[in-house]
């Protein structure tokens, strides 16, 4: 598994920082398999050959190898080029013994960095006159000594309450607060591990839709394809055109908030965006700040604003490329109404001995990309 000719896979594995495995573990590793979906926690399982006299088994099992709490590191070298699959900790392990020669297996289960500030409830914490954004960079600066670096992009409507007025105050834990924050704000929050072993972003922000995309995903195109099949849908329902209400000052009279225009969130991808055919109003916005209840409406626009989804399994190796998720990516083959730019909303690594494919979904808000041709 160590060598896969153009591809090599690194496995690093320690209490707190994290040291390449021995070779037979290396060895005995029969599969690894890393989940990356926006708006979810990562998560990657390994599968290890779980020999009768093996290391594993004989040793590094019993003294906490894989035991939870052990951080794990996955990095993937394509024709030279290395990539941050997975910063994670382990939180379960599965033994399967077998009567069959080469059957039995250790299965370990983990998440990215992130179940680290899901782990403590905290009741009452203060944070007088921060933004939201101020506030989530002081959560992420607490988990630094793991190598993550906080990249917080401040909100659109600026909502720092003087003391005087209120003092905004943490209930829960430090991820679900930060989530909490992101999507009051139409905002995310995720750790993307690398661009090297050991470190990590901790990004609050909108969803990155800006910069250079990758490498096409090509379908229906004889030698040039690098997918072999790709599925697409588009759902009428999907979108929704929120409504919030505020209260005016020093009267008990409310007002409608205007919907803020997407494009400041989310720029657009596509010439036909999916009309609003559901109208909500959303719920306790009355007694909220203008800019609480401009973000919120906003936040919620976003949210249902993807009706065009694809789908389909790439081979790395063919593509030539490691797709990331959270990133554009181009489409070509599928014809002038699925082409172009996509949101890359989820990819699943599999890795066995020998083979490397993903599995990916891709999303955007309309049809007829604004950018029909894409980056080869």
């Amino acid at each position: 598994m160590a060598e896969l000719s153009p591809l090599h896979l690194t496995l690093l594995m320690g209490p707190r920082i994290p040291v390449p495995v021995p070779q037979p573990v290396t060895d005995a590793l029969l599969s690894a398999q890393v989940t990356v979906t926006a708006g979810q926690r990562s998560g990657f399982q390994l599968s290890f050959d779980l020999s009768k006299k093996g290391l594993i088994r004989e040793t590094l099992l019993p003294a906490g190898f894989f035991d939870p709490e052990i951080r794990v590191i996955l990095m993937v070298t394509l024709r030279g080029t290395p990539t941050v699959l997975m910063d994670g900790i382990c939180i379960r392990q599965e033994v399967g013994v077998s009567n069959q020669p080469g059957q039995s297996t250790l299965t370990v289960t983990g998440e990215d960095l992130s179940v680290l500030m899901d782990l403590e409830q905290k009741e009452h914490v203060q944070y007088p006159a921060l933004s939201p954004a101020a506030r989530a960079a002081v959560i992420i600066s607490q988990y630094a000594t793991y190598g993550v670096v906080p990249v917080v992009v401040p909100e659109i409507f600026p909502q720092t309450a003087l003391p005087t007025q209120r003092v905004e105050s943490q209930k829960g834990t430090d991820l679900e607060y930060l989530n909490e924050l992101a999507k009051a704000n139409g905002y995310v929050f995720y750790i993307d591990p690398g661009p090297v072993p050991g470190v990590s972003r901790g990004y609050w922000g909108p969803e990155v839709r800006l910069g250079v995309p990758q490498p096409a995903l090509t379908v229906n195109s004889d030698a040039q394809s690098t997918v072999d099949q790709m599925t697409f849908s588009f759902d009428g329902t999907a979108r929704e055109a929120p409504q919030a209400m505020v209260q005016i000052p020093a009267t008990k009279i409310s007002a409608p908030v205007p919907l803020p225009e997407l494009s400041v969130l989310r720029p657009r991808m596509a010439i036909k965006p999916a009309p609003a055919l559901k109208k909500k109003v959303i719920a306790d916005t009355a007694k909220k700040d203008a800019p609480q209840a401009l973000a919120e409406t906003l936040a919620k626009a976003a949210e249902s604003a993807d009706a065009i989804s694809g789908s389909g399994q790439v081979d790395v190796v063919r593509y030539g490329h490691v797709l990331r998720a959270r990133e554009l990516v181009g489409v070509r083959g599928a014809g002038i109404t699925y082409d172009g730019l996509y949101y890359v909303k989820s990819v699943t690594h599999n890795l066995q001995r020998g083979a490397y494919t993903q599995n990916f979904t891709l999303a955007r808000e309309g049809l007829i990309s604004l950018t029909p041709a894409v980056v080869p």
